[in-house]
Order: structure tokens, then C-alpha cells, then sequence
């Protein structure tokens, strides 16, 4: 026992070298202006240093996503509509953080050198860990179906840095695995980035975003082409004020439970939002319609009737016992208010003259980080946010809750980022098996076969009620 377990460490450290930019001894703590030239060589351009982090990070994501390829196989994912979560979370380590040495006044580093301070939520003292950034597979509705929550992806990194790159790390393997693309939706940390290092790249990936905002965010938010861009929606210029700032200067506490007075404004608001024309191209290049414009507008507009020339439409019979023709008449549709007098033709925004705009990516400038596919606080958008987040953060709590703890260091004594990244992927493929096993025992009936998917006509295996573990698994398929 005792050899093998020397074996152990001596394969496990050696592996750790070879994947390590930035190899010392982990045991000593270092004068703290040679651990930050060491630490250096997790950021730098160095080609060396990135094909070793690019190397480590493939093999922490084949290890977390190993259950879920499984998963995929077996058919236990069909009804993954492709919506995730994206969340960072403390990964405590087991060393102190950085000191002054009493004897000498010198600054003497953590021996966890990429480690820093955690700033939680809430008014609680910051923790010295790693953070690990995860992707979590999401439901959105009962109806849908149901399939097990698992953790898709980690990154671990220092804590507040590279938050929108480390969550693209996390959803381009999805794309290889054949999993569908749907909705992200990310804390108020991930729509804080700036639009080039997580929202373009994301919307690039196939997925549409739903997001929070800060206080000083909501509301009025910037223009584009004469549109105002309203929560993340491009919405009609001439949107009544009372409208379009009806979430400004709210505090979280009024969005997470809405009165019934704003929920009124946000429904009130929709027939003065921009419609979609045309989805983003490959560029990222999208379409917008007027709501004037169209064989069906949601509001009637003296200004789009005089620059295009549309007459009054002819009077027709309205059966008044039809919900949807009361709708569909003028009458019961918004009246937009321009200024009198209007002004002249030449000095109307682009929205007014045309009927649609194109919003290219660098229009919005980097307002487009605040850019989102559903009207924000809209039961679409609750229907879709509230309960992803819902479940990022039972992901969480199932992870530190579990038999073999992430929130607990003691689970990963190991120094250095490689030993921490492998170990906490370790963690969370073991988790995942777990989420799988009782999953799989709730949802699956214990007397029939299962079949692997694309081959319903072929028995594989039938379940006999013991955990899956070991050789009763088969391969998963690619």
C-alpha cells in the first residue's frame, strides 16, 4: 500500500510539472515579488506558457464533461433544450493568504500564489480561494421534459479576473458535444464585461442572452440609429417617459419582487419595442422593424403616416365579441405622440425615416454588452431567467453539499493551480455521476431495458437498481 501510494504522488507530481508554466516549490512561501513573476505566467503571451494552460484546461473539461457524455448517450439529455447557466463560485484553498513577516517587515506570499480574495455577496469578509466558473445545463419549464442538471463545464482562475473569457471557456466544448445552443443567462458580473470579452462572443456561440442589471443600469440605457435602447430592448424613440424609465433607480429588492404597478409599466412598454425583422447573420448583424411598420403594427404613428404616406385605412366591421379583432383595430392600439410641430423630415432619426434599421456589432458600441433577446422584467424574460439562475445556483449548493465538498479545501490539499484545477474537475465528474445515479433511479423505470440513443431497437443494458459505476456502462457514444 505504502508503494502504491508513492507511486501515486510521484506520477501526480510529475504531472503537475509538465502542465505548470510556472514550476517552484510549492511548500515554501516566497518573497511576494518573486510569487507575482511566477504568477505572471498564467497571464502572459508567452506560447509555451499558453499551450501548457491550454492543455490543462482540455484535460479538467474532458474530465467534467465525461458523465455528461455519457448522459448524452444514453438519451438522457433529449429534452435539453440547450439553455445554461453561467456562474462563478469560491473554490476555497487550503493556505493562508499573503503576510508581512513580523521579524523583517518583507511581504511573504500565499503558497497558493494565483489565489486571491473572493469578495462574496452580501457584507461578509472576502475568502482566499480560486474561482471556479461553471456552466450548468438548465431547465426553463416542467413541461419540457426532464433531464439531470449537470455541471457542463469549469474553469478555475483567479478570483475577478477574466470573469467573460472564462465563461466562453466554458461553452465552446458544448458546441463539439452536439449540444444545443439556447439561452444564457448570467448575474449582473457577466453583463458588467465588456461586450467583446463575453455578449458577442456568446450571441457568436448561437446563444441568446437573458441578463441583470445594476441599479445605476436600468432604464434609458442609450441609442441606436434614433432607437432607444430600454433594458437591453431597442425600443420607439417617442416611448412615454413614465415607460421608458419605469425601472430606472429601482433597487434589486423592487425587481426581484415586482409591484403590480411595474408590472403594468413593463407590459405597457411592448407595443413600443422594435421587433425583429432578421436574426443576427454571421457577423452579428441584425434587423429591426419600426412597430408602425408592417402588415400588423402594435401602435399607430401620425409621424411614420406622413413620411410614408399611409392613408387612414378604411373603416371595417369589427364582430366586438372577438378578442382578437378588438385587438388587431386602430383604436385599441397605442397612439404615438410626436411634438408639435414635428420635426422636419432631414433631422428625424433613422428609425423614423425608414422602416426598419441594421444593427451592426459596433453600432451599439459598448452599450451592446447591455443588448438581450427578451424585454427585461416580461414574463418571457422571468419564465427564462428565474428559473436558470434557480438552478445555477442549486448546482452550487449541490456541489458544496456533496459527499466530497468543493467548498471544502481540505478535499483539495494539493498546492498550486494544476493540482487545483484536476482535483476540483475530479470533484465535480464524481458529482456528476452522482446527480446522474439518482437522476437515473427517479426518472428511469428499473424493469425495462435501456437503449442507447439513435438505436431505441437495441437493448444495452437493463437496471437492475445498483449504482452506475465501473464496467456496467457502456462507451459513450461521440
Amino acid at each position: 500500500m505504502l508503494a502504491s501510494s508513492r507511486r501515486f504522488y510521484r506520477a501526480f507530481d510529475r504531472l503537475t510539472t509538465v502542465l505548470d508554466p510556472a514550476r517552484h516549490d510549492r511548500r515554501a512561501r516566497l518573497p511576494q515579488h518573486q510569487a507575482d513573476t511566477l504568477a505572471t505566467a498564467w497571464e502572459d503571451d508567452d506560447p509555451a506558457h499558453a499551450r501548457k494552460r491550454e492543455l490543462l484546461q482540455d484535460i479538467a473539461t474532458a474530465l467534467v464533461l465525461t458523465p455528461v457524455r455519457w448522459a448524452k448517450g444514453r438519451g438522457y439529455l433529449r429534452h435539453f433544450r440547450g439553455d445554461v447557466g453561467i456562474d462563478t463560485t469560491a473554490a476555497p484553498v487550503f493556505a493562508r493568504p499573503p503576510r508581512t513577516r513580523r521579524s523583517t517587515g518583507e511581504l511573504i506570499a500565499s503558497t497558493e500564489i494565483t489565489a486571491g480574495l473572493h469578495h462574496l455577496a452580501g457584507n461578509g469578509p472576502p475568502e482566499y480561494d480560486c474561482s471556479a466558473t461553471l456552466t450548468v445545463a438548465a431547465r426553463t419549464h416542467p413541461a419540457l421534459g426532464s433531464f439531470p442538471q449537470l455541471a457542463l463545464a469549469l474553469v478555475l482562475d483567479t478570483p475577478h479576473k477574466r470573469i467573460g473569457a472564462n465563461a466562453i471557456t466554458t461553452l465552446k466544448p458544448l458546441a463539439t458535444l452536439g449540444l444545443p445552443a439556447a439561452f444564457a443567462a448570467v448575474d449582473r458580473a457577466y453583463t458588467d464585461q465588456a461586450a467583446d470579452h463575453f455578449a458577442r462572443p456568446a450571441r457568436e456561440l448561437g446563444y441568446r442572452l437573458a441578463l441583470d442589471y445594476k441599479v445605476d443600469q436600468r432604464g434609458v440605457q442609450g441609442s441606436v440609429h434614433g432607437a432607444l435602447l430600454i433594458d437591453g430592448s431597442p425600443a420607439c424613440p417617442l416611448m412615454p417617459d413614465r415607460l421608458a424609465q419605469a425601472s430606472s433607480g429601482l433597487d434589486d429588492a423592487a425587481i426581484r419582487t415586482p409591484s403590480q404597478e411595474l408590472t403594468a409599466l413593463i407590459a405597457a412598454r411592448e407595443p413600443y419595442l422594435l421587433r425583429l425583422k432578421q436574426s443576427p447573420n454571421a457577423d452579428g448583424t441584425v434587423r429591426f422593424q419600426c412597430p408602425a411598420a408592417g402588415t400588423s403594427p402594435s401602435v399607430t404613428c401620425p409621424r411614420f403616416d406622413r413620411l410614408h404616406q399611409r392613408g387612414p385605412s378604411r373603416p371595417a366591421p369589427v364582430d366586438l365579441t372577438d378578442a382578437r379583432q378588438r385587438a388587431a383595430h386602430p383604436a385599441a392600439k397605442p397612439r404615438v405622440l410626436p411634438p408639435q410641430p414635428d420635426l422636419k423630415t432631414d433631422q428625424l432619426p433613422k428609425i423614423c425615416r425608414q422602416h426598419t434599421i441594421t444593427v451592426r456589432k459596433d453600432d451599439l458600441g459598448h452599450l451592446d454588452k447591455f443588448r438581450q433577446d427578451l424585454a427585461y422584467l416580461s414574463p418571457a424574460w422571468i419564465g427564462t431567467y428565474k428559473p436558470v439562475r434557480a438552478n445555477t445556483e442549486g448546482i452550487n449548493g449541490r456541489l458544496k453539499g456533496h459527499d466530497l465538498d468543493l467548498g471544502d479545501p481540505k478535499n483539495r490539499l494539493a498546492h498550486g493551480r494544476v493540482a487545483q484545477t484536476i482535483l476540483a474537475a475530479l470533484l465535480i465528474a464524481v458529482a456528476n455521476d452522482h446527480f446522474l445515479d439518482q437522476w437515473r433511479h427517479t426518472h428511469e423505470p428499473q424493469d425495462e431495458p435501456v437503449t442507447l440513443a439513435g438505436t431505441p431497437q437495441t437493448p444495452v443494458a437493463t437496471f437492475d437498481g445498483a449504482p452506475l459505476a465501473g464496467q456496467s456502462r457502456p462507451p459513450p457514444t461521440p
